[in-house]
Protein backbone atom coordinates (compact mmCIF):
# COMPACT_ATOMS: atom_id res chain seq x y z
CA UNK A 1 0.00 0.00 0.00
CA UNK A 2 1.50 3.22 -0.90
CA UNK A 3 0.98 5.98 2.13
CA UNK A 4 2.34 8.89 0.06
CA UNK A 5 5.69 8.85 1.97
CA UNK A 6 8.05 6.41 3.38
CA UNK A 7 6.38 5.14 6.35
CA UNK A 8 5.46 5.42 9.87
CA UNK A 9 8.26 5.34 12.99
CA UNK A 10 7.70 4.82 16.30
CA UNK A 11 9.89 7.74 18.37
CA UNK A 12 12.36 5.16 19.65
CA UNK A 13 12.97 3.92 16.05
CA UNK A 14 13.21 7.57 14.78
CA UNK A 15 15.68 7.87 17.81
CA UNK A 16 18.05 4.89 16.57
CA UNK A 17 18.18 6.50 12.25
CA UNK A 18 18.86 9.94 13.98
CA UNK A 19 21.74 8.46 15.63
CA UNK A 20 22.91 5.63 13.03
CA UNK A 21 21.86 7.72 9.91
CA UNK A 22 24.40 11.30 8.85
CA UNK A 23 21.49 12.15 6.95
CA UNK A 24 18.09 12.07 9.00
CA UNK A 25 17.02 15.25 9.84
CA UNK A 26 13.97 15.51 12.45
CA UNK A 27 11.70 18.56 11.77
CA UNK A 28 9.32 19.42 14.63
CA UNK A 29 5.65 20.75 12.67
CA UNK A 30 4.41 21.91 15.70
CA UNK A 31 3.60 25.61 16.53
CA UNK A 32 6.09 27.93 18.34
CA UNK A 33 3.82 28.05 21.25
CA UNK A 34 3.80 24.22 21.53
CA UNK A 35 7.78 24.41 21.64
CA UNK A 36 7.97 26.76 24.14
CA UNK A 37 5.36 25.19 26.27
CA UNK A 38 5.22 22.03 26.19
CA UNK A 39 9.40 21.24 25.24
CA UNK A 40 10.95 20.28 22.44
CA UNK A 41 13.34 17.40 21.90
CA UNK A 42 17.13 17.37 22.39
CA UNK A 43 19.53 16.20 19.70
CA UNK A 44 22.69 17.51 21.34
CA UNK A 45 23.67 13.88 22.72
CA UNK A 46 23.73 12.89 19.11
CA UNK A 47 25.29 16.48 17.77
CA UNK A 48 22.27 17.54 16.18
CA UNK A 49 19.58 19.41 15.81
CA UNK A 50 15.68 19.70 15.60
CA UNK A 51 14.09 21.99 12.90
CA UNK A 52 11.51 23.59 14.18
CA UNK A 53 9.57 24.28 10.91
CA UNK A 54 5.30 24.65 11.58
CA UNK A 55 2.86 22.70 8.98
CA UNK A 56 0.60 24.96 10.49
CA UNK A 57 0.43 28.18 11.72
CA UNK A 58 -0.47 29.47 14.50
CA UNK A 59 -3.03 30.64 15.80
CA UNK A 60 -5.38 30.19 13.14
CA UNK A 61 -4.16 26.97 12.16
CA UNK A 62 -3.35 27.63 8.37
CA UNK A 63 -1.19 25.14 6.30
CA UNK A 64 1.91 26.86 6.65
CA UNK A 65 2.51 27.98 2.52
CA UNK A 66 6.19 28.24 2.85
CA UNK A 67 6.66 24.86 4.49
CA UNK A 68 8.37 22.98 1.46
CA UNK A 69 10.56 26.85 0.62
CA UNK A 70 11.20 26.47 4.70
CA UNK A 71 12.47 22.88 4.09
CA UNK A 72 14.67 24.00 1.25
CA UNK A 73 15.58 26.91 2.84
CA UNK A 74 17.00 24.64 5.97
CA UNK A 75 19.34 23.19 3.26
CA UNK A 76 17.26 19.69 2.99
CA UNK A 77 17.43 17.57 0.10
CA UNK A 78 16.01 14.47 -1.57
CA UNK A 79 18.99 12.78 0.29
CA UNK A 80 18.38 13.54 3.90
CA UNK A 81 16.27 10.71 5.85
CA UNK A 82 13.47 13.38 6.86
CA UNK A 83 11.66 11.87 10.82
CA UNK A 84 8.31 14.80 10.89
CA UNK A 85 6.74 15.01 14.66
CA UNK A 86 4.26 16.86 15.89
CA UNK A 87 1.73 16.53 18.97
CA UNK A 88 0.30 12.94 18.08
CA UNK A 89 1.42 11.57 14.90
CA UNK A 90 -1.63 13.23 12.60
CA UNK A 91 -0.41 17.09 11.26
CA UNK A 92 3.19 15.42 10.57
CA UNK A 93 1.57 12.42 8.18
CA UNK A 94 0.17 15.55 6.50
CA UNK A 95 3.90 16.99 6.57
CA UNK A 96 5.50 13.95 5.29
CA UNK A 97 3.10 13.38 2.55
CA UNK A 98 3.62 16.89 1.21
CA UNK A 99 7.48 16.71 1.58
CA UNK A 100 7.42 12.98 -0.39
CA UNK A 101 5.06 14.92 -3.17
CA UNK A 102 7.43 17.87 -3.48
CA UNK A 103 10.57 15.45 -3.70
CA UNK A 104 11.52 14.43 -0.33
CA UNK A 105 10.68 10.98 -0.91
CA UNK A 106 12.62 9.66 1.89
CA UNK A 107 10.04 11.44 4.80
CA UNK A 108 8.54 9.75 7.64
CA UNK A 109 5.87 9.97 10.48
CA UNK A 110 6.95 9.85 13.70
CA UNK A 111 3.52 7.88 14.60
CA UNK A 112 2.62 9.14 18.22
CA UNK A 113 4.50 12.78 18.44
CA UNK A 114 5.78 13.89 20.96
CA UNK A 115 3.03 13.64 23.74
CA UNK A 116 1.36 10.79 22.39
CA UNK A 117 -2.11 9.15 22.26
CA UNK A 118 -4.83 10.08 24.59
CA UNK A 119 -4.97 7.77 27.94
CA UNK A 120 -8.80 6.54 29.21
CA UNK A 121 -8.93 10.23 31.50
CA UNK A 122 -8.45 11.82 27.96
CA UNK A 123 -4.36 13.53 28.76
CA UNK A 124 -1.32 12.98 26.61
CA UNK A 125 2.08 11.74 28.03
CA UNK A 126 0.47 8.15 29.70
CA UNK A 127 0.26 5.95 26.22
CA UNK A 128 3.04 6.99 23.92
CA UNK A 129 5.27 9.29 21.91
CA UNK A 130 8.50 11.09 22.07
CA UNK A 131 8.65 12.11 26.16
CA UNK A 132 6.38 9.01 27.18
CA UNK A 133 9.65 6.69 25.59
CA UNK A 134 12.12 8.67 27.90
CA UNK A 135 13.73 10.39 24.84
CA UNK A 136 15.55 13.34 25.49
CA UNK A 137 13.49 16.64 25.45
CA UNK A 138 14.06 20.01 27.00
CA UNK A 139 11.38 22.54 28.20
CA UNK A 140 11.38 25.62 25.81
Amino acid sequence: MDLGYAGDLTPKEAWTLLKKSPEAVLIDVRTQPEWAFVGIPNLSSIDKKVLPISWQMFPKMNINSRFIVDLTDAGLSSENHLCFLCRSGVRSVFAAKAAAAAGFSISFNISSGFEGDLDEKNQRGNVNGWRFEGLPWEQG
